[in-house]
């Protein structure tokens, strides 16, 4: 019988647990994180990722804290976080305490699948060996492993756990096709399994990689155009009527992908001597935005004649996406940093963000006074709250710069 053990409940371990939960599969949801824990057990998710009538509805999942409970299961999946660090490289820490914490309670036949995105060779090269000398056990002998990625897109409403195709593995064929068979009772719109584990991990990153490219060709495209006087948007709008052109629109990119896997990728080619040229320039590219944002913002307050040490800033939104709390990574702190070094007095508002965690995380007291007091206004994330402001109104006396390219075009405004 079938008891997994998920080893993380973030914005990938709990939606899956809740999906295993409500198929009658008994499931431990284990996270460090006492507090977490405790939300949950009252069915509160701070993430926005579950509502409270699902966790009501998952009624086979336990949710602990204790890992003396993780000893009941027989299939444990890993959805730890992989960040980078400072200098941009795989920041591996989660993942390998998660795996000596799996390796004190993995018995012989269990299999263990990891689902954070990683460079490919990783399951095997790095978490393997944690298994096997934690638990005495020997690889695909004892105990087996599977590698099946995360797609999940936080804040998105439609695109779930059950209703986008799941990529799976494993390190034997017996064991893909028990990963295979057991994803397949959660995801109604089937599987991919992969050849390999390798396969399957490189399958993820470049996912993410692939987007971070097209973002950074639109992105300078976005500053070609700036010296040209033309309006990106509208250049894009006419290039997407033929047929195959892909709709990427220039802007920030922050989150815990998109932002974070190139590197992941790019580390592992720079440690086989190959230097990914291309992917490193898409995310140098990326990388710059904040800091061209504020300079386009700056040269408008200048035109205007404004008082740059006098002209207070707005900044509308801190997570890395619109609707979603997630503020893991947001390069809205480069605008906020940017402007500090202009010497411009710049405010936070977020209607979404857990504003101690900001305050925890980058060190910003988040306040914000009366929309009115504010020279000018950078409209950062594409929140459902902003999209209802007066913006016609604001625009009259202000200036106002709309980074994702939402606002009327009849509003006299600034943009990419």
């Amino acid at each position: 019988m079938k008891k997994i053990a998920i080893i993380g409940l973030g914005y990938v371990g709990l939606p899956l647990a809740v999906e295993f939960g409500k198929k009658k599969i008994s499931t431990i949801g284990f996270d460090i994180n006492k507090k977490r824990i405790d939300e949950l057990n009252k069915n509160i998710d701070f993430t926005l990722e579950v509502s409270k009538e699902d966790l009501s509805e998952a009624k086979d999942v336990i949710y602990t804290y204790n890992p003396v409970e993780l000893q009941q299961a027989n299939i444990f999946i890993v959805t730890v976080p992989t960040p980078i660090n400072e200098f941009k490289q795989p920041d591996l820490s989660p993942l390998i305490s998660a795996s000596k914490l799996v390796g004190n309670y993995i018995s012989k036949d269990d299999i263990v699948i990891y689902e954070s995105t990683v460079f490919p060779g990783c399951t095997e090269e790095i978490c393997v060996p944690i298994l096997e000398s934690v638990s005495d056990l020997k690889f695909n002998k004892d105990f087996f492993c599977g590698y099946s990625p995360e797609r999940i897109n936080p804040g998105d409403k439609e695109r779930r756990v059950h209703n986008i195709v799941k990529i799976t593995s494993g390190s034997t064929i017996d064991t893909a096709n028990v990963v295979d068979d057991l994803y397949n009772t959660i995801v109604t719109v089937g599987t991919h399994k992969a050849s390999s584990i390798k396969v399957a991990e490189a399958a993820k990153v470049i996912e993410n990689t692939q987007r971070d490219l097209n973002i950074a060709f639109v992105n300078e495209l976005s500053m070609i155009f700036d010296k040209m006087d033309i309006n990106t948007n509208e250049v894009l709008e006419a290039a997407g009527t033929k047929w195959n052109f892909l709709p990427f629109k220039p802007g920030l990119v922050g989150g815990h992908c998109i932002g974070v896997d190139p590197y992941y990728l790019t580390h592992k080619a720079q440690s086989l001597g190959y230097n990914p040229e291309v992917i490193l320039a898409g995310r140098r590219i990326n990388d710059e935005m904040g800091s061209k944002i504020v300079k386009k913002y700056i040269k408008r307050l200048l035109q205007s004649k404004a008082d740059i040490n006098n002209s207070k800033t707005l900044i509308l939104g801190f997570t890395f996406k619109e609707n979603c709390p997630d503020i893991r990574n947001t390069r809205v702190i480069d605008i906020y940093n940017e402007l500090k070094e202009f010497g411009v007095e710049a405010d936070i508002y977020d209607p979404i963000a857990n504003t101690k965690e900001i305050e925890k995380e980058y060190q910003i007291e988040v306040k914000s006074e009366n929309i009115n007091n504010y020279k000018g206004i950078i409209l950062a994330v594409a929140h459902n709250e902003f999209l209802d402001y007066d913006w016609k109104t604001l625009a009259k006396n202000k200036i106002i710069f709309d980074v994702k390219n939402i606002l009327d075009k009849g509003i006299t405004i600034d943009s990419l």
